[in-house]
């Protein structure tokens, strides 16, 4: 709840920030009032949902459910707020300007949003696509300047290669003009983009964070292009961005008053492996509320892969260095261990460390890992005798010499004499039984109890 509540303040310091910004870049010469900066903000408002979505995992259906309410509220804020300021806004003009202002990039975001692998995806790549963004903003300019004869120069040499371009069609050479720039800040936008996983690391933000700061900076990239477009404001309009530095600063005040714990538990995690949807579910469910108060480490998988996706991953993937990851032998296991991040993140946020494993290694990562935590939690819903992993994850946790204690979740699926055999000849007093058929409110409470106890 401090968290959304944190996300909810900056959201509404953004919005007022950014509708002053767009006020004074689009109409320059009106003076900047209550009555007009106010219905901007609130309209502006939108980035709150997404965020709050993020923060409590809300699935597809919550998530648009709660976009609709919050467009439905707005409309009905926005005729009031007419009303009460004597602005001619009735009903039908709140919802066009609704559509016109917002539409698009709301659209745009929810799409975004409904893909699991676009949302893990996305933010990493913002910043790069910006400037992506930019550089095509510029070609479009520049093209417009030499059809006017702005630029003398940049006029004589398109003069130079008109008997090559002069026979292109219009919308080549318009789609020229935008897509070239790119070669000239592919470079940079990947120099940036590495940048960002080393801010990353040393923790300047969370994976939360960056989500929250990719959905702001999306809906300001659109106002800023309006800005530069509409309102000819040019560069100038990169001040659109400077309500971002509202999130680190409420984020820094914030930590300040945050309690710091001299250990916090942590919570190995394991599953069986192919059972994508049910491992999700978990995560959102579980996991999500325990990196609130304590640090989770597990063995990775490509079940959890749009959770626990960094920048690290998605650069590394792009430079074929990814088999840098994985442990490719038992001596490997100790280093992996070494280089886990167990500091929480300005957030207050915890991060997920995993262990990519090779066939040949992931036991010795395991028993590793075993020796690492405090607390584990096994989903075995769904398994059977023949996940012989599983039945090695039980005996292993079984026969740990130090205190445990094991949250083990089964179903009706669930082989359980297949399972309660792996442990029997081990401590299996340690293994508390919980029956999870589906994840509600009550059962996640129930599984974190357990886990805290």
């Amino acid at each position: 709840m401090r968290l959304t509540i944190l996300l909810v303040a900056s959201s509404c310091l953004l919005a007022g920030t950014s509708a002053c910004v767009f006020s004074a870049l689009m109409f320059p010469a009106e003076p900047l009032t209550p009555g007009r900066v106010i219905p901007i903000a609130v309209l502006h408002l939108w980035p709150v949902i997404p965020a709050i979505a993020l923060a409590w995992r809300w699935s597809r259906a919550r998530f648009v459910g709660a976009l609709l309410l919050w467009c439905a509220v707005t409309w009905v804020v926005l005729v009031v707020i007419g009303q009460w300021r004597q602005i001619d806004m009735g009903p039908w003009l709140a919802l066009r300007a609704m559509a016109s202002e917002i539409g698009l990039s709301l659209a745009l975001l929810s799409l975004v949003f409904l893909g699991k692998a676009t949302r893990a995806i996305a933010p990493w790549l913002l910043v790069p696509a910006a400037l992506l963004s930019w550089s095509s903003l510029t070609g479009v300019r520049t093209m417009v300047s030499i059809g006017e004869g702005q630029s003398p120069l940049l006029t004589s040499f398109v003069t130079r290669l008109d008997p090559v371009l002069g026979w292109l069609p219009w919308y080549v050479v318009f789609a020229l003009f935008i897509l070239l720039p790119w070669v000239l800040v592919w470079w940079p936008a990947r120099v940036l983009g590495r940048a960002l996983g080393r801010a990353y690391s040393r923790k300047w933000f969370s994976d939360l964070l960056a989500m929250y700061i990719a959905v702001w900076a999306f809906s300001l990239t659109d106002r800023a292009l309006t800005v530069a477009i509409q309102g000819n404001a040019g560069m100038a309009a990169v001040a659109m961005y400077l309500p971002l530095l509202w999130i680190p600063v409420v984020m820094w005040s914030a930590a300040r008053w945050r309690p710091i714990s001299e250990r916090p538990p942590t919570l190995l995690v394991l599953r069986v492996f192919q059972q994508d949807a049910q491992a999700q579910s978990l995560f959102d469910q579980v996991v999500e509320r325990w990196r609130l108060s304590g640090n989770a480490v597990m063995i990775a998988g490509t079940d959890l892969v749009d959770r626990t996706l960094d920048p690290h991953d998605i650069f590394q993937f792009l430079d074929k260095k990814l088999a840098q990851r994985f442990i490719v032998s038992p001596a490997d296991v100790a280093r992996r261990i070494d280089a886990f991040d167990m500091i929480a993140d300005i957030d207050g946020r915890y991060r997920v460390n995993e262990c990519y494993c090779h066939d040949t290694t992931w036991q010795d990562a395991l028993e590793a890992l075993v020796r690492y935590s405090d607390v584990v939690l096994m989903d075995l819903r769904g398994f059977q005798a023949h996940n012989a992993g599983c039945r090695y994850e039980l005996a292993t946790l079984a026969r740990a010499s130090r205190t445990l204690r094991v949250v083990v979740l089964v179903d009706g699926r669930t082989d359980r004499a297949v399972a309660q055999e792996a442990v029997v000849s081990g401590r299996h007093e340690r293994f508390t039984w919980i029956e999870v058929s589906h994840f509600n409110a009550s059962k996640r409470h129930e599984v974190l109890a357990h886990l805290f106890a």
